[in-house]
């Protein structure tokens, strides 16, 4: 049977599923390398009932304290077969009724034994907060110091330079505003190598975009978006503490004269971001750019999922100067890619991606960038002149973008993702 928050959480705990689904799945608050707090579907916490009075486990908290903290106990001969000991220094185990208990103290790992449990990872994030929270607050600096170090350099602008590109844009995560002592588990740093890239910019004659990529709260549970957990919890009560990052960054980069635009916010998604909270969201950001520089272009990123793509067209026509909307084009992410072959996929750029992207283009609007696209597909065992058609496709759509278009990633371990791989390996002629 698998563990279950009844209701999704707000009440007990029990053992009584005969498969698994979202009541049945939990997150993994790490707190160091055993004691973790574990997260239910409606947000609480698991815990112990009335903050350690009785045994029973309740998933009743929004906040993880001492009483929803627990260390769990791994099987050396297999990792996955784990106990919990909960903060009374008792093993959950679970008693007749399905109900679990803190009130254990047997330590058998056989299948007899309540206290024993199959834990299955179904999903893992490996964005900056786990990295940094996953090495911990004694290693996690030097990590991050090496790889900002040796990443990106001052010889990467030159080699963007000499083969055309003439702008760059630049993710950053909210708590580039908190540097050098951001919240934890984040670590100092960041400010610092996006200074380096606005020195390296100017040096190679380059434009920068910077790019508000994490927020606080999440904007779409994605990794790269900073979460903890992969929950979406940006909205309206994340809009000031949003705008202050913004403002930050306005502030420190209005003057530089390889400041080209710098993006709101990257990939808000829908339904979690609501339309009212973006376009509250997006007037107060243009108001706090427009603080420090009239010439800054302002980008407001189209949101994900199911949303009309010309929603944010009406808007930015409303009193707003130098406004781009942001559109992400991938042939990935979705099913209906997985049956496409080269040539239709090459027809999709022409065809589909050619008509959307004229969609949101007009004579009298906001600009439009294609501000992420790479040459990655979902097809299997393509040639090299295949994916050079692919990418030439994806050149001759989005080059009619009236910003430009940036690729995504300029270095990744995965080759084709990479834009200097692909440039130096001649899979994409510029």
């Amino acid at each position: 049977m698998y563990v279950c928050a009844e209701s999704g959480g707000g009440t007990i705990v029990v053992a009584n599923r005969t498969s698994a689904s979202a009541w049945e799945s939990f997150r993994l608050w790490r707190v160091n390398e055993t004691f973790f707090n574990l997260r239910v579907n409606n947000k609480q916490f698991f815990g112990l009932e009335n903050q350690g009075q009785g045994n029973r486990l309740v998933a009743v908290s929004n906040t993880a304290g001492y009483w929803e903290t627990f260390q769990i106990e791994r099987n050396n001969n297999d990792r996955n077969r784990v106990r919990f000991r909960a903060s009374n220094g008792m093993l959950i185990q679970v008693r007749s009724g399905a109900q679990l208990m803190a009130d254990y103290t047997g330590s058998s790992w056989d299948d007899s034994d309540p206290s024993v449990f199959k834990m299955s990872i179904v999903r893992t994030l490996q964005g900056e907060y786990q990295i940094t929270n996953g090495y911990g607050p004694n290693r996690a600096p030097q990590v991050l110091r090496d790889h900002r170090n040796s990443y990106i350099t001052d010889a990467d602008f030159s080699f963007l330079s000499s083969h055309g590109i003439n702008a760059v844009r630049i993710p950053v995560g909210w708590w580039i505003a908190k540097d050098p002592n951001p919240p934890k588990p984040f670590v100092g740093g960041s400010l610092q190598a996006m200074d380096n890239a606005f020195t390296w910019a100017q040096k190679y004659g380059m434009k920068v975009i910077v790019d508000l990529h994490a927020v606080q709260g999440s904007q779409n549970g994605n990794e790269h978006s900073g979460t903890r957990d992969g929950f979406q919890e940006w909205g309206n009560s994340y809009i000031p503490d949003t705008v202050a990052v913004i403002d930050f960054l306005a502030a420190r980069y209005a003057k530089n004269p390889s400041l080209v635009a710098i993006e709101l916010i990257n990939e808000p998604a829908a339904p979690g971001v609501t339309l009212d909270s973006l376009k509250l969201f997006y007037k107060q950001g243009y108001d706090a750019v427009r603080k420090y520089t009239s010439s800054a272009y302002v980008i407001f990123s189209n949101r994900l999922g199911p949303a009309n793509p010309k929603e944010l067209l009406s808007f930015a026509n409303t009193g707003f100067n130098n406004v781009v909307i942001d559109v992400h084009y991938y042939n990935l992410f979705s099913d209906s890619f997985n049956k496409l072959n080269v040539q239709q996929n090459i027809d999709f750029i022409y065809g589909q991606r050619a008509s959307d992207l004229g969609a949101v283009t007009t004579s009298n609007g906001p600009l439009t960038f294609v501000g992420e696209w790479t040459g990655e597909w979902a097809v299997q065992g393509a040639s090299k002149e295949d994916y050079k058609r692919f990418t030439k496709a994806q050149l001759d759509v989005y080059g009619k973008a009236t910003f430009g278009w940036a690729y995504w990633a300029y270095k990744c371990a995965q080759n084709h993702w990479s834009l200097k791989w692909m440039i130096e390996n001649g899979y994409i002629q510029l």
